[in-house]
């Protein structure tokens, strides 16, 4: 059998695998693209942008709420045709796929991109589901994932929705349970109650948004939990209802609802890859074992990348992935680099966000914690956003920042600042050195700063530029 010869693979044309392209084309490596799903990104199609467009029509919408605490009448007037906003949506996923694929496989040149699914024969050769073999001097794996559901909740899978489907929806059940309350399960749960539905939440942890401090989980439920039942310490059960519904059970609770939206974690697309050609180590995931800094598998010419990892499955942490595994595929040396400090947003409202070490990652006898409650803080209580808390760490003796865990508003931002600190290794007394405006929701960190920076050893002068003396 013929075989075509290339200097890099790429399987997987999301976000990943797009990426590395970024970085094995400019070293003028022959290259091909290869992808068997649909394209466009998860980000794009079923992920990031499409979950905005919802979050934002249901938080608009759920806004008028306040509007008589403001002295603006006529809310109870104000109607939402589901129909209407789901196309909105669906407009606006359509145009941000549109535009990926525009700015990627539509420009590659002829040949470059294979439509198909690629098996491996050996660690670099592959074959195509339509019998062409490729051999590859280094390979990169970028297939992604996608949703997890029980195989006992098969049965009930036309009722089942997960975010393949969600998107299409032009309109929504009456109710719903949601199961899994990460940052999907919270974001579109939500999002789900806003826009008119009959939302139950459930997980198995007692913690919803992946938060691990008590004080800010607390905070976070009883904000949550005044929209909508959590049922959470329970795993959920789904069993046939009356009339074509669903009965929901968790622990002692249960109810009957239309559909069910799956949220419980997402699984490697590898199953069509033939990954034990490759003769490496696998992970209990049944992945090959890799290295997180060079994303090469073993001494193989062979590289993962992307949410396929199932270890940071974000939009920044794929391009970086895809960066590095394509860089090390076009090279003639393999470069380790320093990943970038753990960073994640729940966007339901207000934000749930962790960045750095997370509570539970602590060494509680060596870290200060500061802390500020939003209720007081001029510029929420201004934009009626002013719940939920702000935790911030740091080691005592150094006061070099950890991490933190909040809910709040604008805590998408705040979470920024803070990465952007964490990255440069910044101390406490520095972060307190910059300016913050007034009134600005930053001087809520500013306040969780001050608390924390009373609890470290190390402090710092100010910035004083001369003495004088009297």
């Amino acid at each position: 059998m013929q075989e075509r010869e290339v200097d890099v693979a790429i399987i997987g044309s999301g976000s990943a695998g797009l990426y590395a392209m970024s970085k094995v084309r400019p070293a003028g490596k022959s290259v091909v693209l290869i992808n068997g799903g649909e394209l466009g990104t998860t980000c794009a199609r079923v992920g990031c942008m499409p979950s905005k467009a919802v979050i934002q029509v249901a938080e608009d919408f759920h806004r008028r709420g306040v509007f008589k605490r403001f002295g603006v009448d006529g809310e109870s007037s104000l109607s939402l045709d589901i129909e209407e906003a789901m196309g909105y949506v669906q407009d606006l996923r359509d145009m941000f796929v549109e535009r990926v694929i525009s700015n990627s496989t539509d420009k590659m040149p002829e040949g470059m991109f294979i439509k198909g699914y690629a098996r491996f024969v050996e660690p670099n050769l592959l074959e195509m589901d339509d019998g062409q073999r490729i051999r590859a001097g280094r390979v990169i794996v970028a297939t992604g994932s996608r949703p997890v559901i029980p195989d006992a909740w098969m049965p009930f899978r036309d009722r089942i929705i997960t975010t393949d489907e969600f998107f299409d929806l032009e309109q929504l059940p009456k109710s719903i349970a949601v199961v899994g309350l990460g940052v999907i399960g919270m974001e579109l749960g939500q999002s789900l109650h806003r826009l008119g539905c009959d939302v139950t939440g459930i997980d198995t942890v007692n913690a919803i948004g992946g938060l691990s401090d008590p004080e800010v989980i607390k905070s976070a439920i009883d904000i949550v939990g005044k929209e909508f039942p959590l049922w959470l310490g329970h795993a959920a059960q789904i069993e046939e209802g009356a009339e074509g519904r669903l009965r929901v059970s968790a622990g002692d609770r249960h109810v009957e609802v239309d559909r069910v939206f799956a949220s419980i974690g997402r699984q490697p697309n590898v199953e069509k890859l033939g990954l034990e050609a490759i003769g490496a180590p696998m992970n209990d995931k049944g992945l090959p074992v890799y290295n997180p800094n060079t994303m090469q598998v073993g001494n193989l010419p062979l590289f993962l990348a992307g949410d396929v990892t199932g270890e940071r499955p974000l939009l920044h942490e794929a391009g970086d992935e895809g960066r590095i595994a394509g860089q090390n595929a076009a090279s003639d040396y393999i470069a380790a680099f320093r990943r970038k400090v753990p960073f994640s947003i729940t966007f339901c409202d207000p934000n749930i966000v962790q960045v750095g070490q997370r509570f539970v990652e602590l060494d509680l006898d060596t870290t200060a914690i500061g802390e500020v409650q939003m209720a007081p803080v001029g510029r929420a209580l201004i934009m009626a956003k002013n719940r939920g808390v702000i935790r911030v760490y740091a080691d005592k003796a150094s006061g070099r920042l950890l991490g933190a865990e909040m809910v709040c508003a604008k805590a998408e931002n705040l979470g920024h600042l803070l990465a952007w600190s964490l990255q440069r290794d910044a101390t406490v007394g520095e972060l307190l050195q910059m300016p913050f405006y007034h009134p600005v929701i930053e001087e809520a960190l500013q306040a969780a700063l001050y608390d924390l920076y009373a609890k470290v050893d190390a402090k710092n002068p100010g910035p004083i530029t001369e003495l004088v003396p009297m």
